[in-house]
């Protein structure tokens, strides 16, 4: 089965393709949601983090209070590494292991949402590298929009991730992201296309 890697920087609009590959009917993996899974209460990995950075990046419920845990990191490259090094390990056995038990299903592709897939090794899990990309002033814009940030703090958040160079000279296909819903639609259906064939 072909497995795509989806990427793109943050507020870029993985998920909007994402969910139209779904659509069309590729099996999608969102590696943020298997972050959210390692991390609950009594895994592996929330009991290693809360060993690194303490208690204080806990919810009243005992669950990772993953905002402050954000806040925290992005300010902080050296934390940031150290939480990277704690996650990255369980999210990638996790992630594998979806996929493998993926490719036994009938549908054409896999699509692997992977929002860090240039700053991490994990475009050598996957066939095909997809970008999706808008200019910074859009990502700003919808990045303060959706999670009620200032623009230092969404500028903090895009500047932290992979240079956008980086992502185009790993991305063997790119969505231009920027203009009205039916252009990106039209790209991905495309893509979607070749990836059938494929």
């Amino acid at each position: 089965m072909l497995r795509v890697g989806l990427t793109g920087g943050i507020a870029s609009g993985k998920s909007l393709v994402g969910s139209m590959l779904e659509a069309y009917g590729a099996y999608l993996l969102d590696t943020d949601q298997v972050a959210r899974e390692v991390v609950e209460p009594g895994q592996p990995a929330l009991e290693a983090l809360i060993e690194t950075f303490g208690d204080s990046i806990l919810a009243a419920d005992g669950s990772l209070d993953r905002r402050r845990m954000r806040d925290l990191v992005f300010a902080d490259a050296d934390l940031r590494s150290r939480l990277e090094a704690l996650l990255h390990p369980a999210i990638r056995a996790r992630t594998l292991e979806l996929m493998n038990a993926a490719a036994a299903d009938s549908q054409p592709y896999t699509v692997v949402m992977v929002p860090l897939l240039v700053e991490t090794s994990f475009a050598e899990l996957v066939d095909r590298v997809l970008l999706v990309e808008c200019p910074r002033e859009i990502q700003l814009q919808r990045l303060m929009q959706r999670d009620a940030m200032t623009g230092e703090q969404a500028a903090a958040m895009i500047d932290a991730q992979a240079d956008p160079a980086a992502r185009r000279a790993a991305a063997d296909d790119i969505i231009d992201n920027s203009g009205p819903i039916p252009w990106t639609r039209a790209q991905t259906w495309r893509l979607h296309l070749r990836y059938t064939r494929d």
